[in-house]
């Protein structure tokens, strides 16, 4: 047995011979969806979805009722109340309803429209994939790799996969309402692999947050973080292509 001074915690313990081999080539590749390979539409797009369903269009169409609004999120993003309904939000859809509604009450435009905002933000073309997710996908699949997503999502994002017609390109999809887990926590990652038939080791993840999506590494993963930037054109996936070669 190896012992070294700073040990790094884990949840997983390879073998001495493992330690000594090469690190095994990528066979698997896991992403995170929301701000990795799907985004949602812009706010004003939601807005206007929202404001129709419940006849308030012509409040958006004042100057800078946009930019007022999307102040007014943030704003109510921050406070206390709201930052505690946050926590835990996406291990049930009961959990995440709330941490909406109690986000969505402190701003004007969305007080008692909640019905309606949470509808639009569900919508199956609420979601749409950056310009390199598709070829992405689907070259990973030519080079024979299995294809995961390990998500914090609070209802069945498979549902975005199909209407953009993405959904033969992923093998398996482990989503924390349906666990009751979030990330880091490793047997999500763990769940995957095993769906996958990989082996951790063999893995990688990539996502956008390096304490959950980086927590794949304390069960044997190797993880590549994006910058979190709310990109307008590709992502930055086409390196993931790089990294598995």
């Amino acid at each position: 047995m190896i012992h070294t001074l700073f040990e790094t915690p884990s949840a997983y313990h390879p073998s001495d011979a493992e330690m000594a081999a090469p690190v095994p080539p990528v066979q698997a590749v896991l992403f995170d969806f929301s701000n990795t390979i799907f985004q949602m539409i812009d706010l004003e797009p939601w807005l206007r979805r929202v404001g129709a369903a419940c006849d308030r269009l012509a409040v958006l169409d004042e100057p800078g009722a946009v930019a007022e609004i999307s102040d007014e999120l943030r704003a109510a993003f921050r406070l206390p109340s709201v930052v505690a309904l946050q926590e835990g939000r996406d291990l049930s859809r009961e959990q995440h309803r709330r941490a909406m509604w109690g986000w969505w009450e402190q701003v004007d435009f969305l007080r008692g429209a909640q019905e309606a905002a949470y509808r639009e933000l569900t919508a199956p073309d609420a979601w749409v994939p950056y310009p390199d997710t598709e070829p992405v996908l689907r070259a990973l699949c030519e080079r024979g790799l299995r294809v995961g997503i390990v998500s914090d999502f609070a209802w069945d994002l498979r549902t975005h996969l199909a209407h953009q017609g993405l959904d033969a390109l992923i093998d398996t999809c482990v989503i924390s309402y349906e666990q009751g887990r979030e990330k880091p926590d490793p047997q999500l990652f763990l769940k995957a692999c095993a769906d996958l038939g990989a082996d951790p080791r063999a893995t990688l993840m990539v996502g956008d947050n390096p304490v959950r999506d980086g927590g794949a590494t304390a069960c044997g993963l190797r993880t590549y973080i994006l910058p979190a930037e709310h990109r307008t054109g590709e992502r930055g996936l086409a390196e993931v292509l790089r990294l598995v070669t």
